[in-house]
């Protein structure tokens, strides 16, 4: 066994903090305009209708509504965003 550290442990023992990407908002969800929907590096989902995207590849609403994600192609996918009442939204009953 060793009698002295070594400088292996006292070098190592830093780690960066996880960069938490990923959907934030799942297909038949309820969104607000603004809200994110994917945070992700590079396309590997492109905006679709009312749906923009930041510099950093962020995907967001533009329009309150639901979210979709849809294929464009074979191997492409694209979020969209549409208005419209949903199930989970009781409708509203004039009286």
């Amino acid at each position: 066994m060793a009698h002295k550290k070594g400088t292996g442990s006292t070098r190592n023992g830093r780690d960066s903090n996880a960069q938490r990407l990923g959907v934030k908002r799942y297909g038949g969800q309820n969104v607000l305009a603004g809200n994110i929907l994917v945070r992700q590096r590079g396309t590997k989902y492109h905006p679709g209708n009312n749906v923009g995207i930041g510099k950093d590849d962020t995907l967001f609403a533009l329009i309150d509504g639901v979210v979709t994600f849809e294929r464009k192609g074979k191997s492409r996918k694209k979020v969209s965003v549409y208005t419209g009442a949903t199930e989970s939204e009781p409708a509203t009953v004039a009286s």
